[in-house]
């Protein structure tokens, strides 16, 4: 078996076109400047409004945070690449890369269970909300989140990269993903990049049981309330977060759980999309649009800058 020693790996590249290619520099560029400006409004209005000061607007100015993390682990690259027509990336860089994104996701996917949770104790146990969801809990709950996506990163890095890579060093993937790298791997032992993968799995698997569980009992006391308006208005505060865990955690587990092809694959390519591009953009905009506290503060904020000017 021959063993190589890579100094750097190749990302997939879409098209041979140069013309082609810098279009989709372009495209991409275009949708990581509306990611970061939809992500940093959301930041700086929940920072800077008094009325967003509270325990839903703390996790997803985090989210945010999060979200903006993840897709500049990998869109900045994928744009750079394309402008100066290379396809390459270092060792460490791919390192880097893998580690960062998989902090990222697993971040977020313990943020998104503790929002649902929140959402929970403010529909089904309104009068303890504000002991259980105090500043404490949601530093500690914020704490966990980065943790275990600290150690999941950690984790999937030294699993991933302890393997002997051998042959190609060809990642069909436009960025360093474990099912991509897995397939370049000649080592005939993995248990540390199985167990590194069934941690992820059964974390991701307990999260969506909470999540499922927090629903059932949101909806089963929303039924509940007589009055059409006050159910309405708690249906369109769980639908957007429900909408943006269905995605996240579908997309996530299609990409790590289905076997990667030795062949550069559109659907491997458009999963990896859905998970790490998709939500950083559109998770502003799914839990803003009806959300009239975010577009009141958003109107407050451009009221005083107008009026400084």
């Amino acid at each position: 078996m021959n063993q190589t020693l890579i100094l750097e790996f190749v990302l997939v590249i879409f098209t041979e076109s140069q013309t082609l290619l810098r279009l989709y520099a372009v495209l991409f560029s275009l949708i990581y400047l509306m990611a970061m400006l939809e992500n940093l409004i959301i930041i700086f209005l929940t920072i800077l409004d008094q009325h967003l000061h509270t325990s839903m607007y703390f996790f997803l100015r985090h989210l945010s945070f999060l979200d903006l993390c993840l897709i500049s682990a990998t869109v900045p690259k994928f744009i750079l690449n394309y402008i100066t027509i290379t396809d390459s990336i270092s060792f460490f860089g791919c390192v880097s890369q893998l580690f960062l994104v998989v902090l990222m996701t697993g971040s977020e996917i313990g943020i998104l269970t503790v929002m649902s949770y929140d959402r929970y104790v403010a529909i089904c146990r309104p009068l303890h909300y504000e002991a259980v969801m105090s500043k404490g809990a949601c530093v500690w709950f914020m704490t966990v989140s980065w943790f275990n996506g600290g150690a999941l990163g950690i984790l999937y890095s030294i699993g991933t990269f302890s393997l002997n890579f051998c042959g190609s060093n060809k990642i069909h993937q436009f960025f360093c993903e474990v099912p991509a790298l897995f397939k370049l791997t000649c080592s005939q032992e993995h248990t540390t990049l199985t167990i590194s993968v069934a941690t992820g799995v059964c974390y991701a698997f307990l999260c969506l049981v909470c999540i499922v569980v927090s629903y059932m009992c949101i909806f089963s006391t929303v039924l509940k309330i007589p009055n059409r308006a006050n159910q309405s208005k708690a249906f369109s505060t769980c639908m957007p977060h429900l909408i943006v865990v269905s995605v996240f955690l579908l997309t996530g587990a299609v990409a790590y759980l289905k076997a990667a092809s030795n062949e550069t694959s559109l659907v491997d390519l458009l999963v990896s999309v859905f998970y790490s591009v998709v939500p950083p953009t559109l998770n502003p905009v799914i839990y803003c649009l009806r959300n009239k506290d975010i577009k009141s503060a958003l109107g407050r904020l451009l009221w005083k800058v107008k009026s400084m000017e």
